[in-house]
C-alpha cells in the first residue's frame, strides 16, 4: 500500500483555498457604483494587479492574499480566471460562475489544472458580505484527458442521507493496473492528512457513505493512478436540511 501526501502531490486543497481568499467576503465594492464588479476582478486576477487586490482587501488580509496568490502565480504561471455572472445585477443573492486554468511541468510531466464553482455573495454597506462556495470541481490531471473517466457525486444531499460517490474508469482495463483512493475533510485539515493508495480491481472509486446529521460542507479528494497519467480531484458536498 502507498501512501501519498496531497501537500507535496498536486497541492489540490492549496488551489481551492488560494481561490477561496481572492474571492472571500472581506472584498470591499461600492454598492451603487456602476464599475463592472465582475470585469474589474476579472482582469485584475488575469493580470496579476496585486495592487487593485490590496486596494479592495481590508488591511489585515492583504499580506494573507498577496502570499496565496503569488503562490498560484508560482505553481501556474499561465492560470486565467473567467467570471461569469449568473444573478441578475439588482438580485440580492449575487452569483458568480467562476473557472481558472492552468498548467505546470513537473519532472517532465505536464499537469493541467481546471476548477470551477460558484460564488455566492450579498453586497452590504458597500461590501461584499455573506461569501460562500458551492458546487466545488477541481482536477489536475498528467493524462492529457486520454482516460476516459466519470466523476459521479452529488452537489447537494439531505442531512442524514445515504449517497453514493462513483469514479469510473470507461475503459476496459485488462491487464492494466490501476489505483486510487479518496477521503473526505472539512476546512484546511485535509491538507495534512495523506490518501492511501490501494489497487482498484473494480475498474474505480465506488463509496457509499451518509451525509451529517447538520448542515455542512464536505469535501471529497482523491487521486487515480493510471499509465496513461494521474487525475487528482477534489468536490464538495453540500448538506442541506432541504432541497
Amino acid at each position: 500500500m502507498k501512501m501519498i501526501n496531497l501537500n507535496s502531490f498536486a497541492r489540490l486543497g492549496l488551489f481551492i483555498y488560494i481561490i477561496t481568499y481572492l474571492i472571500s467576503p472581506k472584498l470591499a465594492i461600492a454598492q451603487n457604483t456602476k464599475v463592472d464588479i465582475r470585469g474589474k476582478f476579472e482582469d485584475a486576477l488575469n493580470t496579476r494587479n496585486l495592487k487593485f487586490i490590496e486596494k479592495h482587501f481590508k488591511e489585515e488580509e492583504n499580506l494573507k492574499i498577496q502570499k496565496k496568490f503569488t503562490k498560484i502565480i508560482k505553481d501556474f504561471p499561465n492560470s486565467k480566471w473567467q467570471i461569469k455572472r449568473l444573478s441578475g445585477e439588482n438580485s440580492n443573492k449575487k452569483i458568480f460562475d467562476i473557472t481558472v486554468i492552468g498548467k505546470k511541468i513537473v519532472n517532465g510531466e505536464t499537469y493541467f489544472l481546471e476548477s470551477n464553482f460558484e460564488y455566492l455573495f450579498s453586497i452590504q454597506n458597500d461590501k461584499i458580505n455573506n461569501g460562500n462556495i458551492k458546487n466545488l470541481f477541481t482536477t489536475i490531471r498528467s493524462d492529457q484527458n486520454k482516460i476516459d473517466i466519470i466523476f459521479q457525486i452529488p452537489n447537494k444531499v439531505l442531512t442524514g442521507a445515504k449517497y453514493d460517490l462513483d469514479i469510473i474508469i470507461n475503459e476496459p482495463l485488462g491487464d492494466v493496473i490501476v489505483a486510487g483512493g479518496m477521503i473526505s475533510h472539512q476546512d484546511e485539515s485535509y491538507i495534512k492528512q495523506e490518501i492511501n493508495i490501494e489497487p482498484l480491481a473494480s475498474g474505480g472509486i465506488f463509496k457509499s457513505t451518509r451525509a451529517s446529521s447538520k448542515p455542512a460542507t464536505q469535501i471529497w479528494s482523491g487521486i487515480i493512478a493510471h499509465p496513461k497519467g494521474i487525475i487528482s480531484f477534489t468536490k464538495s458536498v453540500e448538506i442541506v436540511k432541504k432541497i
